[in-house]
């Protein structure tokens, strides 16, 4: 290269030489334009040749591959090959008396050349990942990762290839360097390299797929995956934001995938009603009577009753007191009739599990825990399936002589507050 800014500086500053070659000058001069118009006027005419064509035989097929061609700019990178190539093969023959210029202006040309390969490269590749994402069989794929690693790989050779012609070097020779300088890079692109083999993995492993519900809290992600690329995950959450994850954490840390849920048609319901402790008693004859005419527990009832009188007797038990022997319970009734509530509602999910268990007990009563699955995974008629079932349930809890235990509100201290105070007087 300093051979160019030596001719220049000698045709500048030296006037004698000046002077000497002003037909030369002129001559430049004039081969610069002719070159620069013969540029202009192929680029401009095959641009709007292949541009036109292209665009007239896209809007003719059926296939939706030649659009994502238009759109990334192929057949404009494409109309700008020919004249480049044109004017590279007429440089040495333009500027056969300027040697120096007529060598900068092809490695120019090459390099120039160079760029526009990448381009189209990088188009291509572009239009193949949008192509391929509006496949229904392969849009979950994390296909912003694979191109950006593609488009990363064809502009590294790129760029090897513009600093060996601006070197005057072979590309070998440069890599071998390169080599040696590989700690650095490796520390300067950890990230990249990170993300790249955390996609990897990503996509071998099937973790996460475009579409998928993740939950991870550490980052605040509780949504559906939008996109998935080299270093980050983007994450539409709930509420409409927008949460960007390193790639790599999906490897290193913990998440939450729902698609589960999503593929097997039902989600989960777990809920639990506290019941009071001091609520729960054993049923009399009177009060088997009145909840015997609860359709759903009535041949329960009877059948049941069967059992424990028969039980009763052959063990000659004394019922005199109700606490001998077995007994029902308003618990055990209520737990029944809830189970077959659920069992019997249309939007529960039979195939899947279906129970109704007593928890620990605990400070807030005893907790009878419902688990079952909705048939509808959408989580605005979600939340209406299980706000039915449970208003039900707990409609249902003042049959049964039971209480679900809440906190004292202020209302409830005031009301105490003015309760009079009973006083027993000694005779």
């Amino acid at each position: 290269m300093e051979h160019y800014f030596d001719w220049f500086y000698h045709l500048l500053i030296n006037n004698d030489v000046a002077d000497k070659d002003n037909a030369l000058l002129w001559n430049l001069l004039l081969n610069l334009v002719v070159v620069g118009t013969i540029i202009w006027a192929l680029d401009y005419i095959l641009r709007k040749i292949i541009v036109g064509v292209f665009s007239y035989f896209t809007n003719k097929t059926k296939t939706t591959f030649d659009d994502f061609l238009v759109r990334s700019s192929f057949p404009k990178y494409i109309a700008h090959v020919i004249p480049f190539i044109i004017i590279r093969k007429l440089l040495p023959f333009l500027f056969d008396d300027f040697k120096a210029l007529g060598g900068f202006l092809i490695s120019l040309t090459d390099i120039y050349l160079i760029l526009l390969l990448v381009w189209i490269i990088r188009s291509v590749i572009k239009s193949i990942r949008d192509y391929l994402k509006i496949l229904e069989e392969f849009k979950d794929k994390p296909w912003d990762s694979y191109a950006q690693i593609l488009v990363m790989f064809v502009w590294f050779i790129g760029v090897l290839l513009i600093i060996s012609e601006v070197a005057d070097q072979s590309v070998l020779k440069f890599v071998t360097t390169l080599g040696a300088a590989s700690a650095i890079i490796l520390l300067i692109f950890k990230d990249t390299i990170l993300g790249f083999v955390a996609s990897i993995q990503v996509s071998v492993n099937d973790m996460v797929r475009i579409g998928d519900w993740i939950s991870m809290s550490k980052y605040g992600a509780d949504g559906d995956v939008i996109e998935i690329n080299l270093t980050t995950v983007k994450v539409s959450n709930w509420d409409k934001t927008i949460t960007t994850i390193p790639t790599y954490a999906l490897i290193s840390d913990s998440f939450q995938n729902w698609r589960g849920m999503q593929e097997t048609g039902g989600r989960r319901i777990k809920r639990a009603l506290h019941i009071k402790v001091n609520s729960i008693k054993f049923m009399g004859e009177k009060d088997l009577e009145r909840l015997s005419r609860i359709q759903l527990i009535t041949d329960y009832i009877d059948h049941r009753q069967k059992d424990i009188d028969n039980f009763n007797s052959n063990n000659k038990i004394d019922k005199s007191l109700l606490v001998n022997g077995r007994n029902q319970t308003n618990m055990g009734l209520f737990r029944k009739y809830t189970d077959m509530y659920i069992n019997g509602h249309p939007a529960v999910h039979k195939g899947m599990t279906i129970m109704t268990r007593h928890l620990d007990p605990s400070p807030q009563g005893i907790p009878l825990e419902i688990y079952m699955f909705s048939k509808d995974i959408r989580w605005v008629n979600y939340e209406h399936i299980m706000a039915d079932i449970f208003e039900h349930l707990i409609a249902a809890t003042a049959f049964f002589d039971l209480e679900l235990f809440e906190y004292p509100t202020g209302k409830d201290v005031k009301s105490l507050k003015n309760t009079p105070v009973q006083t027993q007087t000694k005779d």
